[in-house]
């Protein structure tokens, strides 16, 4: 499939519209008009979008969970409890891995056995099988804005479907929920599906209706170096605001340096303001999205608690406009809402204590954010250049020759070339930098600072670190030093 960085006319649109609307019988519940006359009457509180821009005037952090099991009733008392018992600021549904496969008759199958069970068969919310009605009723049933989080590749009738149901945000795009998430997806064809959602949150704002973007930021959660993801948001930023899109959040997942991590937060939000900008897109709004650690967990809920609350006092330091809570059974499997609740509250205790606080800019900030920086324009600047100027066409030849690397991603179309580790401060740098393409001071800065932690560590510079680092933080600590360290 030939896939370009241009916006859809009308026609392309609305052809592939009423294809996506008859994939499943709940897309007969999607009527254009009937939307943006319901989207339109939504409360600022309770949009998405308006929420986020209110946060970032206001300098506010706010807390965001991950939540969702298949039957409505249960879906509304679960994010009822994470309101009224956690003080989430906005809420999720997190959607169940058969929609994200488009498997909607196995979520049939799991809503059937999950009613006679009396409690959830599915790891989340099939909302393309509740439906528009199914997500109205969610949407009346809670007071904070609702936000469909996945992994979805082909993500166009659930998009149809949240929008229309009240959603006024859908998180994701075209290699962050494919390379991560799926094996055997081309890159070609998750760009064209997510044009798709894209061009339907922009037919949406030409309505008048404000709807929230939003990139997923920590890729495959381990060990990402900053510039990588932060060339991932930017890319769907920039493929967003061309089908529409105004209102955008970028994210990144925390690696476990405050500087880095702070550096990355700031460094993204600038360079993708700076992107948009040279392309001509003057109206998009970027805020940012701070995503707790997504690695290892430990077990022991009180050492959970502080890597949960290292995450949020790190987003607060950052600036970041939201942080995305983890909960103290990470190490366990799926939180008990009790659980999740719990994660809530320290988040929000610590972002009450820091409301304010930044990090100052000092040197070896400044120093970081240029570094990411750098490393970040090369990788984009490459892709304008493969794609001889368009960004879509360069993205598909950039994960097909390396420019672009995912760490640890499952998908066949990703080099995998590319290895992280940390460094004697904990900062992620390249191990291998396969074909990134990296200026010689960039690679002599990665391999000064892993050769620092070699030295001190009293062993060479190997995939051995990577494989240390990757379960430091369950057992404790964050880089993964050898036993007699």
């Amino acid at each position: 499939m030939k896939v370009q960085n241009k916006r859809w006319t009308d026609e392309e649109f609305f052809t592939e519209r009423e294809k996506v609307l008859k994939q499943w019988p709940t897309g007969a519940e999607v009527d254009s008009q009937e939307a943006i006359d319901f989207l339109k009457k939504i409360p600022e509180e309770k949009n998405f979008a308006d929420v986020m821009a209110k946060a970032k005037r206001e300098g506010k952090t706010l807390a965001q969970p991950r939540a969702g099991v298949a039957l409505i009733d249960a879906h509304i008392e679960l994010l009822t409890f994470l309101t009224d018992q956690g003080g989430a600021d906005l809420l999720p549904s997190t959607i169940d891995s058969y929609t994200r496969q488009n498997r909607y008759d196995e979520c049939e199958v799991g809503i059937k056995e999950s009613l006679k069970a009396g409690r959830s068969l599915l790891n989340g919310f099939p909302a393309v099988n509740h439906g528009v009605k199914g997500c109205r009723m969610v949407y009346n049933a809670v007071s904070k804005p609702l936000q469909a989080r996945h992994g979805t590749p082909d993500s166009r009738l659930l998009a149809e479907i949240i929008h229309a149901g009240g959603y006024t945000s859908n998180e994701g795009g075209a290699i962050s929920y494919n390379v991560p998430y799926a094996k055997s997806v081309p890159i070609d064809r998750c760009l064209h599906d997510w044009q798709y959602c894209d061009r339907l949150v922009g037919f949406y704002e030409e309505n008048g209706v404000h709807i929230n973007r939003e990139p997923f930021g920590p890729l495959t959660g381990t060990l990402c170096p900053p510039s990588t993801s932060n060339a991932v948001a930017i890319v769907e930023a920039l493929l967003a605001a061309e089908q529409g899109v105004k209102n955008i959040t970028v994210g990144y997942g925390q690696c476990g340096n405050l500087i880095q991590d702070v550096a990355a937060i700031r460094s993204l939000e600038e360079q993708v303001n700076e992107y948009l900008k040279k392309f001509g897109y003057n109206d998009v709004l970027i805020t940012t999205v701070f995503h707790q650690w997504m690695g290892g967990f430990p077990q022991d809920e009180a050492k959970a608690f502080g890597v949960i609350s290292w995450g949020a006092a790190t987003g607060s330091l950052a600036g970041a406009t939201k942080v995305i809570v983890k909960t103290p059974h990470e190490a366990i499997g799926i939180p008990t809402k009790e659980a999740n609740a719990e994660g809530i509250r320290a988040t929000k205790m610590v972002l009450n204590m820091t409301e304010g606080q930044l990090l100052p800019e000092g040197k070896e900030l400044r120093a970081e954010i240029d570094l990411i920086k750098a490393e970040t324009r090369c990788i984009i600047e490459k892709l304008f250049e493969l794609g001889k100027g368009d960004l879509a066409v360069g993205t598909v030849e950039g994960f097909a020759q390396g420019v672009m690397d995912v760490p640890f991603a499952p998908s066949k179309y990703n080099a995998g070339k590319m290895m992280p580790a940390r460094d004697n401060n904990g900062a992620v740098r390249y191990l291998f930098t396969g074909n990134l393409p990296f200026t010689k001071d960039i690679l002599d800065i990665n391999r000064e600072k892993l050769e620092e932690r070699a030295k001190f560590e009293g062993r060479p510079v190997s995939f051995d670190m990577t494989t240390d680092d990757i379960f430091a933080v369950g057992f404790g600590r964050l880089i993964g030093r050898p036993k007699n360290n």
